[in-house]
């Protein structure tokens, strides 16, 4: 499962690619998540660890290969489960009866 930082990342990497036809470059990632280089490494490293990204050549993140654009759907958190009578804004009491 991806971090929220990976996460983020991962969707700027996926949307950047379709609207400008590049990656964005490293100081572009460090202005539009505001981070630093560091961080910015290590989301990329752990993309790569999860096979989400594949970066060959570091040199330049043109260079970046997406493998998926989003988190797999197996791997998002679940919303904790409750009973019928916990739930305040559902209708099901009136349409389970």
């Amino acid at each position: 499962m991806l971090n929220d930082y990976e996460r983020k990342v991962l969707r700027i990497l996926y949307n950047y690619k379709g609207i400008r036809r590049r990656f964005p470059t490293i100081h572009e990632l460090t202005v539009k998540t505001g981070r630093g280089r560091a961080d910015i490494m290590a989301a990329l490293q752990g993309l790569i660890a999860a096979n989400y990204i594949t970066w060959v050549d570091k040199s330049d993140t043109a260079n970046i290969v997406i493998l998926e654009g989003w988190e797999r759907e197996n791997e998002q958190p679940k919303p904790p489960a409750t009973s019928r009578f916990e739930r305040s804004n559902d209708i099901s009491y009136w349409t389970e009866y």
